[in-house]
């Protein structure tokens, strides 16, 4: 079953970078016929700058998220019995030792990211450190390194990041039209038109990446859950970290909306007050906590 989501995870993310190549590499294509007449240099040249967004997307997307959310390195000598815990669960899962990153946040929360296991970050909040007993942390790594196990990570960190690309360059997109119409004839048909599929498709960009972190995450944190009681043989430990994280009233300041989904319970305020809207990112907490009761 795992080595089957592991597959299939791997799959969606060359699908979904490929994808993102294509899609990046005609968008800035589109740009030059705005700009300038098509000729074969422009199409090496939207190629070849698709080709470096994308491999450097790939290759630097824990970066660019444990930046986005101000994370910082975790010394040894600073968080002793935070490493053994997690020196313990890989020890058990065979896992290679993933980095340890902080939050100086007092919110309680965590997420793993990096492109597979061999690369991947684990950051815990230093409220989630503070606030939770020992069979409660150990549950909450047990659960990111689940979804390093499961490679939930790789298809989620890049899904952002390469969402978040589209985005920007849409909207650098956009800003150079509207300059550029200024300098133009009112009558011109043609960048009229260019401005319009412009819109639209900065309108539609931020949604579907929101509708793909939704399809991506949701399922994932059941499994997640699942395999973090095989791990640690405690139920309880799991369950009773996710109500006192669900029930935390402090707001996740330095957490990066783009970024939600990778945590383990949202850090965003309004999907935890309205956890059954269509915009919530992960399960509902009854759902979550039913699924861990029911495991054998």
């Amino acid at each position: 079953m795992i080595l089957r989501d592991v597959k299939r995870n791997k799959n969606k993310t060359y699908f979904i970078a490929f994808l993102f190549f294509v899609f990046l590499a005609a968008f800035i294509f589109a740009i030059s016929l705005f700009f300038a007449e098509a000729t074969s240099f422009t199409v090496v040249i939207a190629v070849v700058i698709s080709l470096i967004v994308s491999v450097g997307s790939y290759y630097n997307s824990d970066k660019i998220i444990l930046s986005l959310n101000k994370a910082r390195v975790a010394t040894k000598e600073e968080y002793a019995q935070l490493n053994n815990i997690l020196e313990g669960l890989c020890l058990a899962t065979g896992l290679p030792m993933p980095k340890l990153y902080i939050m100086e946040d007092s919110a309680m929360n965590a997420f793993a990211t990096g492109r597979n296991p061999e690369n991947a970050v684990i950051c815990l909040t230093t409220g989630l450190i503070e606030r939770l007993d020992k069979n409660e942390v150990e549950a909450v790594i047990a659960h990111e390194l689940s979804h390093i196990k499961n490679y939930d990570i790789l298809l989620q960190t890049v899904a952002i990041v390469m969402v978040g690309a589209v985005v920007i360059v849409s909207d650098i997109f956009s800003r150079s039209i509207y300059r550029s119409s200024d300098d133009r004839d009112s009558d011109n048909k043609f960048g009229a038109i260019i401005a319009i599929i412009s819109l639209i498709f900065i309108i539609l960009a931020p949604i579907f990446g929101e509708l793909l972190k939704l399809l991506l995450s949701r399922n994932r944190e059941y499994l997640a859950d699942s395999s973090a009681v095989e791990i640690t043989r405690n139920k309880e430990g799991l369950i009773s970290a996710l109500k006192k994280i669900s029930g935390d009233s402090e707001v996740l300041e330095q957490a990066h909306k783009s970024s939600e989904s990778l945590f383990i319970v949202s850090p965003l305020k309004e999907h935890r007050t309205k956890p059954n809207s269509i915009w919530s990112t992960h399960p509902n907490l009854e759902n979550r906590i039913k699924a861990i009761s029911d495991i054998q």
